[in-house]
């Protein structure tokens, strides 16, 4: 059902093997030899990258592009693209909220910056929202695909808002 995909963190998407890869595979799953499997990571230096990441800063105006970049897949929301109002039955969830300020902060700590930036929430949009984005029926009629409307989004959402005072 489509209420269990929003708890998945990502959709990633991943192409059929090649003949050559296909093979490989053949060749380390067949034969008579287990590859050897040693630990990249502990328990524990998960948990302590998992405190990294949520440490990493992130400006107010970054975690707002996320947020309306979230709103804008609402039909009708205040951020909805006129794509999105013809062809998305229902939005993304806070979760894809959630997960696009996380894996920002992530892409920060890997690039080695101390903040998150609208540039991350940009890279890892289509992976976060891609699976939590219920199009209509025109759309699968027009050959809209989910990740066509996150990319309209994301080239229709200013980085940064006004704020009135």
């Amino acid at each position: 059902p489509e209420a269990q995909l929003d708890r998945f963190f990502f959709k990633l998407i991943v192409g059929y093997a090649s003949r050559d890869e296909m093979s490989e595979i053949l060749v380390r799953t067949t034969r008579g030899d287990s590859p050897a499997i040693e630990p990249v990571l502990d328990a524990e230096s998960i948990l302590t990258y998992q405190k990294l990441v949520r440490m990493v800063a992130i400006a107010d105006h970054v975690q707002d592009y996320a947020v309306r970049l979230v709103l804008a897949t609402h039909p009708k929301g205040e951020f909805a693209t006129p794509m999105v109002n013809k062809y998305v039955e229902v939005g993304a969830s806070p979760r894809a909220a959630q997960a696009m300020v996380l894996a920002a902060k992530c892409r920060a700590v890997v690039a080695g910056r101390p903040a998150a930036s609208v540039e991350d929430i940009q890279k890892i949009a289509k992976l976060a929202l891609r699976h939590r984005i219920l199009t209509n029926f025109e759309a699968d009629a027009d050959g809209i695909t989910t990740d066509q409307i996150i990319e309209n989004a994301v080239s229709t959402i200013p980085r940064e808002l006004a704020t009135t005072a």
